[in-house]
């Protein structure tokens, strides 16, 4: 997960760098009306398109041959910039209160011809579809004088419609959405007012039964799913405070009543629950995190949810957590109706890196010897991909354990292998050890300063843990290879194209002194620090690429294309590095005319690109930062493109808070 300290870190090295409609009917979303002269109209009725988060749009109205003449169709504001820190405060010590630190990262909803959009102050948004003309707006009234450890940021809703409920009664559809202060809403689809019946008229708190909570650790910020009539829903918790952090608690809710349907903890607690021993009895009691903060995806016809986990708290020292630690860094299949396991996939033993399942499972069906499968993706910060079966499980190309380094750190007890896919071959970093040919700097003074750096760490390729002294190489660092903006897959062409970030960082550890209290993963004999790794001018100390775009022929899980992402303002363009893309959140759309749409880059671009070739097509000026998964629908005739282009606090781009549609002329 893209954290606090990360923020900051992140925020500096890029102002350096500056210098649908199938699933529909089975998840109770509203059938389309269409003019009967007019092609059908096509919604996008969940945050990934689908509800197993393919991005993935049948619409083919543009194409790779009239891509060219997209126009603008309509841009409007969320108002969310028109509050300023000083509203609500700020308080005292508050250094990231809401200005700033915002994160624009929701995917719009389709249906109806209307717009379902949330903004990072949480604010739900209804928008006429045609023109961007607001129809109703509910404001959960956040507090802005806190320092929240994940910024503001809200990644899109979900839609329920209640098939025992007339069409015409209040909240008979309903918007479910839940806040960066732990609140769960249902909304009245209709006028965006509260749904009466639902727990404490309208909402549900979430910050009960997971732990002590501290203030602007816990809350969501991805969209909750919904399987039948049940509501669930993850959360977000800022990392490496301490060991008795919150619990990642993963919920199911009625979606009538608010009740509580089940509850599932990442951690087993007790004897005899299956994964208990893959932890000490100690350990299992006072962990926290493992949470789900990425966003879920939903098999209605097989009754499962997958669950992307996080990792167990700490995130860099697990001497207070021996074991594997199941269910940490997992993609997890649970019965929607029990939350019962069905299955897991371990990405990461006994973590010691953050490297979280930060993508959204992508369900797709893998078309292979004459046979479809049910399978799943789950792409990862280390750069790994993973298709596995998605009724066992089960890889559906080769992986295998391998030796990995041995810590030299006190106390800890690091994992002796971990899971790498030979196939497919996602050439997201090299797993190699970095040499000196890797350093880079802009100039010789800078490559000076990161070869004398690079001679202290401990360097011994991916999976090397934390040190102490000079501390360790990372590589990629802690943000990804892949994180929340995850994979898209065209179904027809068995393609899948993903964004990701080569960026290197360190991390160290040092012995707590003697009645030291503070610092960050209190309760151990540690204080962590770690950073994104670049030179006194700012850019990073290893040769770009630093940010791809790629894209994977899932027939053979090899490379079909890959190219940088992005272009770096400000350097001229005989320089190296110009072309070597930039750091990037967000995801990419995929359609049936060909097309691949993605912003996501620090040059506010969105781009489309030809699937089959990765050919840049055309391109259109942002009026901020796109760091937003783009969406498509068609209503009245006429396909649209839209994409939030409000920024990112943690990316050095331009902050607003816009949303732009795009259609042919």
């Amino acid at each position: 997960m893209i954290r606090t300290a990360f923020a900051r870190q992140v925020a500096a090295l890029v102002t350096a760098l500056l210098g649908l409609s199938t699933n529909l009917a089975a998840q109770g979303a509203p059938r389309s009306r269409v003019a009967s002269a007019a092609p059908a109209d096509v919604a996008w009725p969940f945050y990934g398109g689908t509800a197993g988060g393919t991005r993935w749009s049948p619409l083919a109205d543009i194409t790779r041959a009239n891509v060219t003449t997209l126009v603008p169709a309509w841009t409007i504001s969320t108002r969310d910039l028109e509050h300023k820190m000083g509203d609500q405060g700020p308080r005292e010590g508050c250094a990231k209160c809401h200005r700033g630190s915002t994160k624009f990262e929701a995917t719009p909803l389709a249906v109806e011809g209307t717009l379902y959009l949330s903004t990072p102050l949480n604010r739900v948004v209804a928008l006429e579809a045609t023109t961007g003309r607001e129809l109703w707006r509910f404001d959960p009234k956040l507090k802005l004088d806190i320092d929240r450890n994940e910024g503001y940021v809200s990644r899109g809703v979900a839609l329920w419609k209640d098939r025992r409920a007339a069409a015409t009664a209040a909240c008979s559809r309903r918007i479910f959405y839940a806040t960066v202060d732990a609140r769960l809403y249902a909304l009245d689809a209709a006028d965006g007012h509260p749904c009466a019946g639902f727990g404490d008229t309208g909402t549900v708190r979430l910050d009960l039964g997971v732990g002590k909570v501290q203030v602007g650790q816990y809350g969501v910020t991805s969209p909750p799913v919904i399987v039948g009539d049940v509501v669930i829903v993850g959360s977000a918790i800022g990392d490496n405070r301490l060991v008795e952090m919150e619990h990642g608690t993963v919920r199911a809710y009625d979606a009538r009543t608010g009740v509580l349907r089940w509850a599932w903890d990442p951690i087993p607690r007790t004897p005899g629950t299956p994964g208990y021993e893959t932890w000490t009895p100690e350990g299992a009691r006072k962990t926290g995190a493992a949470n789900a903060w990425a966003p879920l995806s939903v098999d209605s016809a097989r009754g499962l949810v997958f669950v992307p986990t996080g990792s167990a708290s700490p995130d860099f020292f697990g001497g207070e957590r021996p074991g594997a630690n199941l269910y940490s860094d997992c993609v997890v299949a649970l019965d929607a109706k029990t939350g019962a396991v069905r299955w897991h996939f371990q990405v990461v033993h006994h973590d010691l890196w953050d490297y979280d399942v930060a993508s959204q499972p992508t369900l797709f069906d893998l078309k292979r010897g004459g046979r479809t499968i049910a399978a799943v993706a789950v792409a990862t910060k280390m750069g790994f991909l993973y298709i596995l079966d998605r009724e066992t499980g089960k890889p559906l190309f080769p992986v295998e354990e391998r030796a990995v380094p041995a810590s030299t750190v006190p106390g800890e007890q690091a994992w002796a292998t971990q899971p790498f896919p030979a196939l497919p071959a996602f050439q997201l970093h090299p797993t190699r050890r970095l040499t000196e040919a890797d350093v880079w700097g802009p100039t010789p003074d800078d490559r000076e300063y990161c070869l004398k750096q690079f001679a202290g760490f401990r360097n011994e390729g991916i999976f090397t843990p934390p040190s102490l002294g000079a501390g360790t190489l990372m590589y990629p660092f802690y943000g990804g290879g892949v994180n929340w903006g995850g994979v898209t897959i065209d179904p027809v062409r068995q393609l899948l194209v993903v964004n990701h970030n080569r960026l290197p960082a360190w991390v160290k550890l040092r012995a707590r002194a003697a009645g030291e209290a503070g610092g960050n993963m209190r309760g151990t004999p540690y204080v962590m620090d770690r950073a994104v790794w670049v030179s006194p001018s700012g850019r990073p100390c290893v040769k770009g690429p630093w940010g791809m775009l790629t894209a994977i022929d899932l027939a053979t899980g090899k490379v079909k294309w890959e190219r940088p992402l992005g272009r770096k303002p400000g350097l001229p363009a005989g320089h190296e590095a110009a072309a070597w893309g930039t750091p990037a959140a967000g995801g990419a759309l995929a359609t049936a005319g060909g097309l691949v749409f993605i912003a996501a880059a620090q040059d506010e671009v969105l781009r489309a690109l030809d699937i089959e070739t990765g050919t840049e097509l055309w391109q259109a000026k942002l009026p901020a930062g796109g760091q937003a998964t783009p969406m498509t629908f068609r209503v009245g005739g006429r396909q649209y493109l839209v994409i939030a282009a409000g920024g990112h606090g943690d990316y050095g781009v331009t902050l607003s808070d816009r949303v732009v549609a795009y259609a042919l002329p």
